[in-house]
């Protein structure tokens, strides 16, 4: 299983699944991300946290948690 937090930077992946329970997985929804949604992870911070993406046309910083729930191909 591919992650959020496992893709490159300057590559664009697909969302397949979220994982997690209820309220995280609503939170990250709200912001756009759900099935099928074209991401493109722009920029990681050093440590590796957080992940800067491109989704739906806008800029996004998620925790590596919160990347770690997204399943991507």
């Amino acid at each position: 299983m591919k992650t959020l937090k496992d893709v490159k930077v300057g590559q664009t992946v697909t969302v397949v699944k979220l994982h997690g329970e209820g309220a995280v997985k609503r939170r990250i929804m709200d912001m756009g991300i759900t099935r099928r949604t074209e991401v493109y992870v722009r920029k990681v911070a050093p440590l590796g946290d957080p992940v800067e993406v491109t989704v739906r046309n806008y800029e996004l910083s998620l925790r590596k948690a919160d990347a770690e729930m997204i399943e991507v191909e």
